[in-house]
């Protein structure tokens, strides 16, 4: 229940923030709700780390555009952060490893008053709360995390993990600490990262890369690279497969691609570059082909870009996790034996999702790879959780029996299409325009 004290709740958050850190309970921290300041910023969150063999909270302000991080020593730290709370944010979402936090401004009137809400870890947030305790990483975060640093730390599974924590590039990233221990915020980044290496490995394996000289550069062009997480995993893993790698990341924002290029830098790899860019504009340097195209979450139709600059390259590996899928929706009528499903606006769009990427599919084995969609990690991490996997085979089929699959594929897009009334598809119309051989 809400606090009946309107002075007190704020101190008695700051004072279970202090307690979480003392104890090591704490998981994560939250600030929602901005006023007064920057009208791009979205929110404040705060994990702990450990620089310089001293513990610190990093605080990452998230605006729409960019990413601003600072780091403070963990002393003097709580200070700032009640500053912050009181004067900026009208919500903070403490997440321990027992408890669920919540600290928010109540308005009535010309008037207001903080009221504080403490509930076991678990429950199932709802409303506002939920929405701003940002789903990948809220409640289910401390009992993952702890679970993950139990299992690694006491039974070292590297058959479930590919990577290993003590990776020097994930302690650049800051997905573990100067100890090699993962973390706590970054659990779920930890899973995808390892997924991600799995899903790549099994794929060059399948392809042609498999059976060629591994002196020869693998090109790997990463389109919406952000912060490196996986571009450095890519590079790290085709070390591993005792491949030489050459691995550009094309960010949009200037800042991380910097950032990304000292950390590459620091760490001295070699065949590890990022670029500022997008996959509209980006121009691939250089005659040679590209070997693994990435492109994950790419807005609508920037993802159709990818797919199609990958099948144009001579990709072997193109590997793309959609974003949102706006072009479709617009087009679609509900045909009429669906029309009574369809006619829910949340079923419109699962299926113009299902359509999209079953176009997608269909086209990109049209241009000679095998496709498969499927989940990338689980829904409950994030819900952009589906991933479009194309891999070319190893041994080209026969000519006429390419040429029949071909035309089988092209035909079940155009059936698709005219069954939803679809007039118009990115993927389909590039590849039209400019066939592939």
């Amino acid at each position: 229940m809400p606090q009946p004290d309107p002075v007190k709740p704020l101190q008695q958050f700051i004072a279970r923030l202090q307690a979480s850190l003392d104890d090591g309970r704490f998981v994560r921290l939250l600030l929602g709700r901005p006023h007064g300041g920057d009208p791009t910023l979205t929110k404040l969150m705060v994990r702990q780390v450990v620089l310089r063999d001293a513990p610190h909270l990093s605080l990452l302000w998230r605006h729409q555009t960019k990413d601003i991080t600072k780091n403070l020593p963990l002393p003097g730290a709580l200070d700032e952060l009640a500053q912050l709370i009181d004067t900026g944010f009208h919500h903070a979402h403490l997440v321990t490893q027992d408890h669920d936090v919540q600290l928010a401004w109540v308005r009535k009137g010309s008037a207001g008053r903080w009221t504080l809400r403490v509930g076991k870890l678990g429950r199932k947030l709802s409303g506002k709360a939920a929405a701003l305790a940002d789903p990948p990483e809220a409640t289910h975060l401390a009992n993952a995390t702890a679970a993950d640093n139990t299992a690694l730390q006491t039974h070292d599974q590297p058959k479930n993990h590919p990577l290993s924590l003590s990776t020097p590039f994930l302690a650049a990233l800051g997905v573990t600490d100067a100890q090699a221990r993962l973390v706590p915020a970054m659990a779920r980044k930890w899973r995808q990262i390892n997924k991600f290496v799995e899903i790549l490995s099994h794929a060059v394996a399948q392809s042609p890369l498999a059976q060629r000289d591994p002196a020869q550069p693998v090109r790997v062009l990463d389109f919406g690279a952000g912060k490196g997480y996986l571009t450095f995993a890519v590079h790290h893993q085709l070390q591993q497969m005792g491949r030489v790698p050459d691995v550009l990341g094309v960010e949009l924002r200037p800042e991380l691609a910097d950032l990304c290029n000292q950390a590459a830098a620091q760490l001295g790899l070699s065949g590890l570059h990022f670029g500022c860019g997008d996959v509209r504009s980006h121009a691939v340097t250089g005659d040679a082909p590209i070997d693994i195209m990435i492109a994950l979450h790419a807005c609508d139709t920037a993802t159709d870009l990818a797919m199609h600059r990958g099948v144009q390259l001579g990709a072997a590996i193109i590997l793309c996790s959609p974003c949102c899928h706006k072009e479709l929706r617009p087009q679609m009528s509900a045909p009429p034996l669906l029309a009574p499903m369809l006619r829910h606006g949340i079923h419109m769009g699962e299926q113009a999702e299902m359509l999209t990427d079953s176009l997608r599919a269909l086209l990109l084995q049209a241009a000679g790879y095998d496709t498969q969609v499927f989940e990338f990690i689980s829904p409950e991490h994030t819900s952009k959780n589906k991933m479009v996997l194309a891999v070319r085979r190893a041994q080209p089929l026969p000519a006429a029996q390419a040429a029949h699959q071909r035309a089988q594929c092209l035909e079940q897009v155009a059936d698709l299409m005219a069954h939803y009334g679809v007039r118009q598809q990115t993927l389909q119309g590039l590849m039209a325009a400019q066939p592939i051989a």
